[in-house]
């Protein structure tokens, strides 16, 4: 477990250095023009949800050791490609490879996670996993802002070479490491009963359909709105200066990091569903001081901190939400179909994170009470959803301490589509 999170945190620190300075970098460094930067930013999307569905059934059958070392030297070389693009193909080339590489590098992680793990100790696992990744995000970014000069391609061509190192980094650290007991080493195969596997399977199994439908309306209601509809509404409604958006990332970063271990201990002792309900809530509170930031007549300092105010919110629920959802989705899924399961959920991340600045860019731009009007209702979704998710989940999936004193593996034992009690 310490060398999966250790290559997990390496990686992130790894994306810092570039993820802040791609638009600009294709843009401005290349002089490739700000349509060609939008076009390599939708590709490195779109290379995600073109691998995601074929990346499940690949870590079921042959683990998630072999899938993310190719994956991880996939992104090696995309990345290295793209500090070395100087023309269009090049780059969109470089970013289908990076995209799909980091891509499925998350669900391979979090199936390493599950395997190494009890549903007691999973929670903080992966809370562990999301303060590390944070924070090497916000080190990489940080050292990547001190490197980076506009005006030396050289100087990116540095940061996407460490960037790549730290992937070979990555698949080196998790190449050493065997996974226990794991089902792909078993041989097993997805359940070929009942509604037979794969997305036939998954597509049966009623809570794990919700849980995809909650997640979408959690990541387009925050995280796809971060760098693009809440930017906007920031600074065209309240009059936010661009310097002050990379303060409000930072106020958001900095609880996160300051938070994660503060509520795993209120989280652990609590249903996972009522978790989720109450980051409904405070989002909810979250996008109303961001509509006082844009629309009310207060002073522009007072509106500059209720805006920062909006992100560290945010980073409240996400510290709240990463020992929450991602260990739910790995006691849903049936044994051999971890890797899928785990990979699903990537997938309607993406989609969310792909929709989300389409729908919210534009109206954060011009529409500003029903932009904030439309999160809020969004915000109350979640509260509403996770409540309906609730009833659907066995006593020990909504609250896995209830299992501790057992030694499986993994809470969930029946199979997709099989009724079980609700939780109370």
């Amino acid at each position: 477990m310490r060398r999966i999170q250790a290559g997990s945190a390496l990686s992130a620190f790894g994306l810092g250095f570039t993820v802040p300075y791609l638009y600009v970098y294709v843009a401005q460094v290349r002089d490739l023009g700000a349509a060609t930067a939008g076009i390599v930013l939708a590709v490195f999307a779109m290379a995600a949800l073109v691998v995601l569905p074929f990346s499940g059934r690949a870590i079921d059958r042959r683990g998630p050791v072999p899938v993310l070392l190719v994956a991880s030297v996939v992104a090696a070389v995309g990345a290295v490609g793209m500090g070395f693009a100087s023309s269009v193909p090049a780059a969109v080339g470089a970013a289908a490879l990076l995209g799909a590489g980091t891509a499925v590098l998350q669900p391979a992680l979090a199936t390493m996670i599950v395997w190494c793990s009890t549903p007691v100790g999973r929670t903080r696992a992966f809370a562990m996993q999301f303060f590390l990744q944070n924070l090497g995000l916000g080190v990489g970014g940080l050292i990547g802002g001190l490197l980076v000069d506009t005006s030396r391609p050289g100087s990116f061509i540095l940061l996407f070479s460490i960037e790549a190192a730290m992937f070979l980094v990555l698949g080196a650290v998790v190449g050493t490491v065997r996974m226990p007991g794991s089902p792909a080493l078993r041989g097993t195969r997805p359940s070929e009963g009942g509604k037979g596997g794969g997305v036939r399977a998954l597509l049966g199994h009623k809570a794990m359909v919700q849980l995809c439908v909650l997640g979408f309306v959690l990541f387009f209601a925050c995280y796809g709105q971060f760098e693009s509809g809440l930017a906007a509404y920031g600074t065209e409604a309240a009059g936010i200066e661009p310097s002050t958006l990379g303060m409000a990332l930072a106020a958001n970063t900095a609880v996160i990091v300051a938070a994660q271990f503060l509520v795993l201990k209120f989280v652990e002792r609590r249903k996972r569903t009522r978790v989720i309900a109450a980051v409904g809530l405070i989002w909810t509170v979250a996008w109303l001081i961001a509509g006082y930031a844009g629309l009310g007549h207060g002073s522009q300092t007072m509106a500059t901190a209720a805006f920062i105010s909006t992100y560290a919110l945010f980073g409240l629920g996400e510290a709240m939400l990463s020992p929450t959802v991602a260990p739910l989705v790995a006691d849903l899924a049936p044994e051999s179909m971890v890797g899928q399961y785990n990979s699903a959920f990537a997938l309607v991340k993406q989609l969310a994170l792909a929709v989300g600045p389409a729908v919210g860019g534009p109206m954060g731009a011009a529409l500003h009470g029903p932009y904030i009007v439309t999160f809020v209702l969004f915000s109350l979704g979640i509260t509403f959803l996770a409540v309906r998710l609730g009833r659907q989940l066995t006593p020990e999936q909504n609250q896995p301490s209830l299992a501790a004193a057992k030694p499986s593996k993994v809470v969930a034992r029946h199979q997709p589509g099989q009724k079980v009690e609700a939780a109370a």
